[in-house]
């Protein structure tokens, strides 16, 4: 094959260079004879254009040459196309499973890579990217920052040895936006601000930015009604303004246009809507939307619960984003940015680094820098993509063996058109033809699978907060299926192609050809069909256990002893300081509020926090007892607490309604924390923070079983408990029933208390469980789905080479049976040699899986990457399935009259 591809091409270069030679020799022969012209009196015009009428035949003619190859070669492809869509319709059941197939496997391709491309590829929503730069800073021992947020904005890995971040204090900006450099333009953001929202319809909770003045202008977006923030708008005398997302004001205000203009009230304060965003911008960070967007200036009047000094150069609470001047290359703008940076922070008016921390900065393009929500996606999606890419091997090995089978019945037709003169790379590319078009049918039905599935994972809730990222079909994603059905007809057509022109004309042209195999039955078993079933065996192997492994991880997650009871327990988030509650104000709307939901029919025990458990949000300090350093996650809880979460008391007592009104400060910690700061002593009665003689610090007075506190991973840490005294509440109302019919119900009550108060927040914990896990469940489901799918698509690929083979030896099984064979003895000829190519694939498999499982040991919990047991279990499933593929062949195999098989020949 590859020395008559060699002679091919060999035939192809040495016709283009004699072309090239030949158009060569013709445009000397005319510059000669108008040269002649010319030295006999013909002025150079006239003898260029005459030498050109000379010359046009034999120019015309090369061209007509030239063109009657096209015209051939494009009616040679039309006739090929023909004769495979006859050959399609002809054998209607031979296309509707290569189709399936197919299709299957391309459309898996297509809706995860359609997840890939909207979640992970998509640019953002801004002009001239490739000149936009996030600041990233870096230093060994850290900024020396007491306070940092991020907002989710960036994802950056971190080592005890390295410290990295991409939030920068006010000071600094103030300083860098002040220095000229190599910034056309830069802006600051900071958020989500949460906000309670009154002046238009009822009152509602909604989330805000704070941006500079040219946070628009830099990202160069514009409004889509109205104007965008201007720098005039970030001062501290301007008038506070807002701008409206344009989705935010498509659902909350009915897409009026007259809302531009018109007063809001955010917090109590009047805001002036000055404009509507455009409608492709919802927010710079993938994943997660804003409402609106409000002055950075504005910082101090909001008073956001995580702010903190806005002048303080110790605190870390900016994104900064700058767009690079043209003539400005990344690597000259991020030299000249460190150094800067360096000075400022070692040498500044209050330097927060050492020279040995060696503070610098990285310039970051904002599509890869500002990642968001993406970070927590990219892992499991391509995990999930090579799942699918080995499905699409498996689905081209199939169709593969489906041709390969095919084509034996056609080899009689082959050596019909070989010996009327058809050459053979003419009848590889008629065949590959069909196979091209069996791929593009089964492309355009995956893309139809691809999104049926898609939109059934959305309606299931499979996707969960990937549907934030609005996935939908793009131009990106046609084209990879484009590519994937012109790979997927090229791959399973190629080798029986090739194979199907490989035909010995003299038997093949006899009226009755035999049917006996050509080949000694101890090479039968390395066949090419044989070899693709073995493989298909083995990627279905490694499909399935890592499947396998990622279902027992998330068994394992869901069988985790909380320390608490989860089940029929309502969250119902409530946050009054909006509406100017005072602290003992709220104490006393959670007390009442806790009473009047106690007598609820069905409800057993309610109770309040500043925040629920396994919520993903965390609070903690660093106190110092007696010279020692503790460090601790805080709760604030309200009365019940224990009670109604389940959580036993070991020791001391719990909180009652008068610690949360006393002066005394009181805490009540878990076993973890008596473990490992009172290993030796009784912490009941001490004191926790006892460094002031004025502020002795909180008095433990009892002690608790642990819990998880903020994820199902981590592990327990030292928690305190403290009595909640003002602030949010997250009420827990255990329940008897179905927590979720309760709903309306709280609602209506606590509307009489207030019904200014913004909409509350309702959840179950199950539900927020369920949703802390949510990769966890998307990669368990899918793998597992693609899993069965490599597995059905094996066996009918093991299936469907027995048949092939017992069809292709019926003569064989004819002649044993009439020698007085038994049909156990021909059962065993048939699943022997099933199971056995089933076994060499699945040891293949398993061997292949046990070097390539770690590298998914990021996303196991509780199971090792070789755990036997799975293994062991994968290859169990494999044998009953590839036995019960077996069966129907050996079955007809059985059946077999010697008298028919004979008389066949």
């Amino acid at each position: 094959m590859w020395s008559k591809f060699a002679s091919w091409l060999r035939a192809v270069t040495r016709r283009s260079r004699m072309e090239s030679e030949m158009d060569t020799e013709l445009r000397f022969h005319m510059e000669a004879f108008a040269e002649d012209l010319v030295r006999s009196g013909v002025p150079r015009q006239e003898a260029l254009r005459r030498a050109r009428m000379t010359f046009g035949g034999i120019e015309r003619a090369k061209e007509e040459c030239r063109d009657a190859r096209g015209v051939n070669l494009l009616d040679s492809l039309f006739q090929d196309l023909r004769y495979g869509l006859r050959m399609v319709r002809k054998s209607p059941g031979f296309t509707a499973v290569a189709v399936l197939t197919l299709a299957l496997g391309i459309g898996a391709n297509t809706a995860i890579f359609s997840l890939i491309s909207n979640v992970l590829l998509r640019p953002l929503p801004v002009r001239d990217a490739d000149r936009l730069v996030v600041l990233k800073w870096s230093a060994h021992g850290g900024l020396g920052y007491h306070g940092y947020s991020d907002f989710g904005f960036c994802h950056i890995d971190q080592t005890e040895a390295e410290q990295a971040g991409c939030s920068f204090s006010y000071p600094f900006f103030s300083q860098l936006r002040s220095h000229p450099n190599v910034f056309s333009s830069l802006t600051a953001f900071a958020g989500n601000v949460g906000v309670h929202l009154s002046g238009y319809g009822a009152p509602r909770k909604a989330s805000g930015a704070l941006v500079s003045g040219e946070y628009f202008q830099t990202l160069r977006v514009t409004a889509a009604v109205g104007r965008t923030i201007q720098p005039a708008d970030d001062t501290i005398n301007s008038e506070p303004v807002a701008v409206l997302n344009y989705g935010y004001w498509q659902s909350a205000f009915g897409g009026d246009r007259s809302v531009v203009g018109k007063t809001i009230y955010l917090d109590r304060i009047p805001f002036t809507i000055v404009g509507i965003a455009e409608p492709n911008f919802t927010s710079l960070s993938p994943g997660s939307t804003q409402d609106m967007w409000i002055p950075l200036a504005l910082y101090t009047r909001l008073k956001p619960d995580w702010s903190g000094g806005p002048d303080d150069p110790g605190n870390g609470w900016l994104t900064i984003v700058a767009r690079l001047k043209e003539e400005i290359r990344v690597a000259q703008a991020q030299a000249a940015i460190s150094l800067f940076f360096r000075n400022e922070m070692l040498n500044g008016t209050k330097p927060t680094s050492k020279d040995a921390d060696n503070p610098r900065i990285i310039l970051t393009l904002v599509q890869k820098g500002i990642v968001g929500d993406r970070w927590g996606y990219e892992k499991p999606l391509y995990l999930l993509m090579v799942a699918v890419g080995i499905v699409l091997l498996i689905a081209c090995s199939n169709v593969a063996g489906l041709m390969l089978a095919r084509g034996t019945t056609r080899q009689k037709e082959m050596a019909v058109r070989l010996a009327l003169g058809a050459g053979r790379t003419r009848i590889v590319r008629q065949l590959l033809t069909e196979s091209v078009l069996l791929s593009a049918v089964g492309g355009v039905v995956g893309v139809l699978f691809a999104y049926w599935s898609l939109t059934a994972l959305r309606s299931t809730n499979w996707l969960g907060p990937v549907d934030d990222f609005a996935v939908n079909p793009n131009g990106r994603v046609l084209m990879f299926t484009v590519i994937v059905s012109l790979i997927t007809g090229i791959l399973p057509g190629l080798g029986p192609a090739i194979r199907g022109t490989r035909v010995d004309l003299t038997p093949a042209l006899k009226e009755n050809a035999p049917t006996l195999p050509d080949v000694p039955p101890r090479y039968r078993w390395f066949s090419f069909g044989s070899a693709l079933v073995v493989a298909q065996v083995a990627l279905s192997t490694l499909v399935l256990i890592g499947a396998g492994l990622l279902v027992r991880t998330l068994v394992n997650l869901k069988s985790i002893d909380l320390g608490f009871d989860a089940n029929n327990l309502l969250l119902v988030g409530i946050d009054p300081t909006d509406n100017g509650y005072k602290d003992g104000q709220l104490r006393s709307l959670y007390r009442e509020l806790q009473s009047r939901f106690s007598l609820l029919r069905g409800v057993v025990s309610v109770t309040y926090s500043s925040d629920t458990l396994l919520s993903g949000s965390s609070w903690g300090r660093t106190v110092f007892t007696e010279n020692v350093e503790m460090k601790m996650n805080m709760l604030s809880i309200g009365p019940r607490f224990f009670d109604t979460m389940r959580i036993p008391l070991i020791a001391g007592r719990a909180f009652t309604p008068s610690d949360c009104d006393s002066t005394h400060k009181v805490t009540i910690i878990n076993q973890a924390f008596a473990r490992r700061y009172f290993e030796h002593q009784n912490p009941l009665g001490l004191y926790l923070g006892r460094s002031d003689p004025n502020d002795p610090g909180e008095e433990v007075i009892g002690i608790v079983a642990d819990t998880k506190y903020d994820d199902l991973k981590k592990n327990i840490e030292p928690t305190a408990y403290l009595p909640l005294k003002g602030g949010g509440a997250h009420f827990e109302l255990r329940t008897s029933e179905n927590p979720e019919t309760l709903i309306s119900t709280v609602q209506s009550i606590v509307s009489e208390f207030d019904s200014h108060l913004p909409r509350l927040e309702y959840k179950t914990e199950v539900e927020q469980i369920d949703r802390s896990l949510f990769r966890e469940h998307l990669v368990a489901r899918l793998s597992s789905f693609f899993g069965l799918l490599a597995l059905i698509l094996a066996c009918i690929g093991l299936y469907g080479l027995l048949s092939y083979d017992v069809a292709r030896r019926t003569r064989e099984i004819g002649i044993r049976t009439a020698l007085g064979a038994q049909q156990r003895d021909v059962l065993r000829i048939v699943v022997g040699q099933g199971l056995a190519l089933a076994a060499v694939g699945t040891a293949v498999g398993i061997a292949v899986a046990a070097g390539v499982t770690r590298y998914i040991q990021s996303f196991l919990y509780g199971v090792r990457p070789t755990d036997p047991g799975t293994f062991v279990g994968v290859g169990i499933v494999l044998a009953l399935v590839a036995l019960a593929a077996c069966y129907l062949p050996a079955r007809r195999a059985v059946r077999v009259d010697p008298m028919v098989a004979l008389r066949y020949e």
